[in-house]
């Protein structure tokens, strides 16, 4: 009976370490396919990284998906969906341009239609207006299809946040992943914690990865007011991602790891929140 009570009781106490351990990357950039796969999974091999699942992209960097090309943009998506489709634990992240209007909402059909839950668009890398109206109708009808949209929120476009903030209001029945969670700028989505108090405002349809952003962060002089808007911003919707191959994985997580939140906070963070907002 002891040590049937031990065996409980250490079950018991690992639990919480496994939830910690796993690790959900949103935001990876396979510039070079294939290739660039065998490097996100060497380096994380080499820290003894490991993850539960990464959402993939091939664009950003120096494969840009600018308009007036909507049928490379369809091939390239093609070969990041076969991709996926060889590595399980692979989500791909689908692209259009706002700008090529009809085309990319009958891409967005396409991907929706074959799986894809995630598309990526950029407004300084596809140089495009965030507060321009096609991107309004862009990503309403990607959430009308039940996609996720990903954007890039680095505070590295004029008023980026401001615009961001306003396309979500605009959008409340798509959901919104944004990058960087507004980068330096990141103290403007506090406001957040005043919109949910705004009757038939907001939708709370705003969830924001860390990458980057919290390397600068952590053990920094802006550590406490970071960790202050991650929880304004609403724990549950906060998500890992490293924006490989930029930043690796494990550098992210080694930032993390100082950040001054409680092992649930942690969990959900890395993991859990990404699970839930992608039906994991």
């Amino acid at each position: 009976m002891r040590a049937l009570l031990l065996s409980i009781a250490l079950l018991t106490t690992s639990a919480p370490a496994f939830a910690q351990d796993a690790v959900v990357d949103t935001h990876v950039h396979l510039h070079k396919g294939e290739a660039s796969l065998a490097e996100y999974r060497a380096q994380l091999k080499a820290a003894g990284q490991s993850v539960d699942a990464f959402g993939a992209m091939w664009f950003g960097g120096p494969n840009q998906a600018l308009a007036g090309n909507p049928a490379d943009i369809a091939s390239r998506n093609d070969a990041l969906i076969a991709l996926a489709a060889k590595n399980p634990d692979m989500i791909a992240i689908a692209t259009v341009h706002p700008y090529d209007g009809d085309a990319a909402l009958a891409e967005v059909d396409r991907v929706a239609a074959g799986g894809v839950r995630l598309l990526k668009i950029h407004p300084h890398t596809q140089k495009f207006d965030a507060a321009d109206p096609r991107v309004l109708t862009l990503v309403k009808h990607a959430g009308d299809r039940g996609m996720i949209v990903v954007m890039d929120n680095a505070s590295i476009v004029p008023s980026d946040n401001e615009k961001l903030f306003n396309l979500a209001l605009s959008a409340p029945k798509t959901k919104f992943i944004f990058g960087h969670m507004g980068g330096l700028g990141f103290r403007f989505w506090n406001i957040l914690a005043l919109a949910r108090t705004a009757e038939n405002l907001f939708a709370d349809n705003i969830y924001f990865d860390i990458s980057a952003s919290v390397i600068l962060a952590a053990d920094s002089p802006i550590e406490e007011e970071y960790v202050w808007t991650i929880r304004n911003v609403g724990v549950d919707h906060v998500l890992i991602a490293s924006d490989f191959p930029q930043i690796s994985l494990p550098k992210t997580l080694e930032a993390f790891a100082k950040l001054d939140l409680t092992d649930a906070e942690r969990a959900k963070i890395r993991s859990g929140n990404a699970r839930k907002l992608l039906g994991l």
